[in-house]
Parts: C-alpha cells; sequence; structure tokens
C-alpha cells in the first residue's frame, strides 16, 4: 500500500494511461479524482471501487474555469490533495511538419498537453502546499526527447512540458513539493494501436528494445513517483521507452 492515506488527482483519467494509472493508485491504496473531458470514460475508470474512495469529474483540462472547479471538488470531497498526476492530452494524425501541419493543430495541442498541464499545477500546487508537500507528475514523451519527423506540434508542446516541469520544480522546492515528467515511449493504448502502420511508424517501433510499452509500464513510474520512495527525486525526465531514445 505505497499510497496509503494519499488522494491523488489524475487528468486524462479515461485513456489508457490514465485508467491504468488510477487502477494502479487505487490498488496501492490512495484515494483518487479522475477526471476527463468524457464524464463516462472517467467513470470508468475508477469503476469497481468504494464510493468513499473515489469521484469521477467531467474537466476539460484545458479549461481554467473546469479546472479550477474539478481541484475544489476533489478537495471538498478528500479534505487534501498530494498527488497530481497530469495525462490529458495526445498528439493527432493532423499533425505534420512545420511547414505542412495546420495552425489550428498547433494551438490545440498547446492547449491540451501544454496549458493543461500548467493549469493543473497553478490550482493544485496550492492544495499540495497545504497538504504539507506532495508530488506533481508531468507526461512527456519520448518525441521531446529525440528528433521525431512529421510532429512538429506535439514536440513543441512535450518539449515544453521538460522545460515546465523543470522550473516549476525548483520553485516549489521549498514547500516539499517535487515535479517530475513520465517520458513515455510508443505505448498499446486503444488510441496508438488504432492507427494506421507506416515506415515511419514501423521504423521508430523498432527502436523499442524491449518490445513497446504498456499502460501499465507508464502506471508503475506513476506510482513511484507518486510514493514516498521518490522522496528526493524532483525535476527529473524519467523514460519509460523501452530504449527507444537510447539510440
Amino acid at each position: 500500500m505505497r499510497l496509503r492515506d494519499k488522494v491523488a488527482f489524475v487528468t486524462g483519467a479515461g485513456g489508457g494511461i490514465g485508467q491504468a494509472v488510477c487502477q494502479r493508485f487505487l490498488a496501492e491504496g490512495a484515494r483518487v479524482a479522475a477526471t476527463d473531458i468524457d464524464p463516462a470514460a472517467a467513470d470508468a475508470a475508477i469503476a469497481g471501487s468504494d464510493a468513499d474512495q473515489v469521484i469521477g469529474i467531467a474537466c476539460d483540462a484545458g479549461i481554467s474555469e473546469e479546472v479550477r472547479t474539478a481541484i475544489a471538488r476533489a478537495v471538498t470531497k478528500f479534505g487534501q490533495l498530494d498527488v497530481l498526476c497530469g495525462i490529458a492530452g495526445g498528439s493527432s494524425t493532423a499533425d505534420g511538419g512545420v511547414t505542412d501541419a495546420p495552425e489550428e493543430e498547433f494551438w490545440r495541442v498547446i492547449r491540451t498537453d501544454l496549458f493543461g498541464p500548467f493549469l493543473l499545477c497553478k490550482y493544485g500546487i496550492p492544495e499540495l502546499i497545504r497538504s504539507g508537500g506532495g508530488s506533481v507528475i508531468t507526461m512527456a514523451s519520448m518525441t521531446a526527447m529525440i528528433g521525431t519527423t512529421g510532429r512538429d506540434c506535439y514536440t513543441a508542446a512535450k518539449g515544453g512540458v521538460v522545460a515546465m516541469t523543470r522550473s516549476i520544480a525548483t520553485g516549489y522546492g521549498q514547500y516539499g513539493i517535487r515535479v517530475n515528467a513520465i517520458a513515455p515511449g510508443m505505448t498499446r493504448t486503444p488510441r496508438v494501436m488504432s492507427r494506421p502502420s507506416t515506415p515511419a511508424r514501423e521504423a521508430l517501433a523498432a527502436r523499442h528494445l524491449l518490445g513497446l510499452v504498456e499502460p501499465h509500464d507508464i502506471a508503475e513510474m506513476a506510482v513511484y513517483l507518486g510514493s514516498d520512495e521518490s522522496r528526493v527525486v524532483t525535476g527529473q525526465v524519467l523514460r519509460v521507452d523501452s530504449g527507444a531514445t537510447m539510440h
């Protein structure tokens, strides 16, 4: 029970990684506020748990008022927050090279993948401070670590997440708050696996020395970062990528 007595707030809880994280957090003894733009998906992430251990909240992670309201609902329910885990976001097939990618795709991914974590920290960190400290877990990507052709919108957002994670870590360590990013490799989520095969996609998959990443692999890292085992780990980007960014 590595997360006993902790309360975790998770955005993007309805996706493949989000569901895995919520389930692992609950299994380790945490109480969980699962948020998603789709309320049914948020509820599905915590299905089967005792009502006093969970709350599902409809929340668009890129809208300030919705994030602030969701944080307030979680604190009203549980009385505290100890772990913030920002998973909401993701790339799309509309992305491309900088000369071809639609401008609306750039702003879409910036809003969800970069502004979303900013809002989570803006409204969530004050609650961590009130709880005496805690852990912030952001979601970067292998694309922030290596050059990835044809995904210039997504890489811009995830590179920003890495830089913001480090700057927030330096600013809030004095309050006992640690801030780290997980950088997944290609992960077997339903959305990723539904995309058509291309030579570039196959070449990227082949870089994964131990096979593609599973959602539970990301969830295990999130448990570590949310637990007291990582009490002096901050400002780091932890790669869960099957070695894909080593070469």
